[in-house]
């Protein structure tokens, strides 16, 4: 009897305290679980879930993130961990042995996509895997910056862009109904730079551990990357009536960006100078920075306020594109306009060099870069016949990637004085303008001389 009565006691009092520790519980769990059901709610928003946009804008933020950690493990055996002439050195001879996958990229991606219409899972799964294997590989010799680390973040490239042309390709069999390419391009794009945001000083994070951390963060990212690329619909690997697009006209028959107008072409010319600026930004001022950091700031810091504007830029011109979508803004004057006002901006850095003058130019340069592909997206999406569509974006997407790496190239042969690279920057541009904004501004008052009756958003 008295037992009983002690049991009893001692269920009261563990009512109690359990039902306490429940509640807390619950509190600790609840920010997680309603961070994770708004992000849901955001990304399946507009019919983006039941047509299956909201996995890959998912998917995609999986990517940013690994590849932002891999970016951070890599920065310092690149960048600092070495003499500036061999880090120079070792880096051209990145970028070099880069050019070759690139160069075989352009050829054989877009029509292998064709002909293989129905391995898109598996090759974004495959480009996340990959990754995955090869941080772990590069864990072993991120500390000591030893030649193997370089074979193994070429494949970390390599299979990054792979997947970028791939979830090109994708996008337009996941849109809902009455959703443009363009928008539903603005959302994949805006989740990757929000992860690669959040992702970053993670990162940092784990550098702090160890300098191997970081990649064994990117592998886990890209595991789950892999596991969410097989679970995407099914009608990702749909493509009923398909064909395949060619950069170069190669007979009346068979169609090429070249035969849907000039649009699209110039607008690609644009986009083009605009990436082989962001890659010669990167790499020249990566070095240069080093050398003269800004004016009270270490190497690091000074490299870091430049690529925090970049990516402000970049984000704000993603969120100006959706403003822009209702308002009958031409996809030729928005491209030129922006072509013009990053080449204005480069030639007053070149003027005018300076700490001050980099950071504003890193920014204009994003926001610029942003929306001139968003319109790039608007044209292939206007004047690219659908049958021939997904393989116009991904050969498109691939001759950007080539332009990123050739920008590269030139940042890191040139000498590190900071007007020199500037006037270069704004030789790049100059070059592009020359090439495409007549070009585009012809085809706008064309376009409108139609009635307004094929106009393209922004969206």
């Amino acid at each position: 009897m008295a037992a009983a009565r002690s049991s009893a006691r001692s269920h009261d009092h563990a009512g109690p305290l359990s039902r306490a520790g429940r509640k807390l519980g619950r509190a600790l769990h609840l920010p997680f679980t309603g961070t994770a059901r708004g992000i849901r709610r955001a990304t399946h928003a507009h019919g983006a879930g039941e047509s299956g946009l909201g996995k890959l804008i998912e998917l995609h933020a999986v990517n940013g993130a690994g590849d932002v950690m891999i970016t951070v493990a890599l920065a310092t055996t690149v960048f600092f961990a070495v003499p500036t002439d061999e880090a120079r050195g070792r880096v051209a001879l990145y970028l070099g042995i880069t050019m070759l996958p690139f160069t075989l990229l352009a050829p054989v991606i877009g029509p292998l996509l064709d002909r293989i219409p129905h391995g898109r899972r598996a090759a974004m799964a495959g480009a996340m895997l990959t990754r995955a294997v090869l941080a772990v590989a590069m864990s072993g010799a991120v500390a000591t910056g030893g030649l193997q680390l370089y074979p193994a973040a070429l494949g970390v490239l390599v299979a990054s862009k792979a997947y970028g042309v791939v979830r090109s390709a994708v996008v337009p069999r996941l849109l809902p109904p009455n959703f443009s390419l363009v928008k539903a391009n603005s959302r994949v794009t805006l989740a990757g730079l929000l992860a690669t945001g959040i992702a970053a000083p993670i990162g940092a994070g784990l550098q702090l551990i160890g300098p191997a951390w970081p990649l064994y963060g990117a592998c886990a990212l890209f595991l789950l990357g892999t596991f969410w690329a097989l679970r995407m619909p099914h009608k990702v690997d749909s493509a009923k009536g398909e064909r395949r697009a060619h950069l170069l006209t190669h007979g009346e028959k068979k169609p090429s960006l070249r035969t849907v107008g000039p649009s699209v072409l110039h607008g690609l010319q644009a986009n083009a100078s605009q990436r082989m600026l962001s890659g010669f930004l990167i790499f020249f001022l990566a070095f240069l920075l080093r050398v003269h950091p800004l004016s009270g700031q270490s190497a690091a810091v000074s490299l870091g306020i430049v690529g925090v504007a970049a990516g402000v830029g970049n984000a704000c011109g993603t969120a100006v594109g959706s403003l822009l979508r209702d308002r009958g803004h031409g996809p030729e004057v928005i491209i030129a306009t922006m072509l013009s006002a990053v080449l204005g901006t480069a030639i007053c850095t070149a003027i005018f060099f300076g700490g001050l003058m980099v950071a504003v130019l890193g920014a204009v340069a994003g926001l610029t870069q942003a929306l001139s592909k968003l319109s790039l997206d608007a044209l292939i999406q206007r004047d690219v016949p659908e049958v021939v569509r997904t393989s116009a974006f991904a050969r498109s997407e691939t001759a950007l990637q080539m332009a990123w790496v050739v920008g590269g190239g030139i940042g890191i042969a040139l000498p590190l004085n900071g007007t020199v690279g500037m006037s270069v920057a704004a030789g790049i541009l100059a070059v592009g303008a020359s090439l495409s904004v007549r070009g585009l501004l012809t085809a706008a008052r064309r376009q409108k001389g139609r009635g307004g009756t094929a106009k393209a958003r922004v969206a």
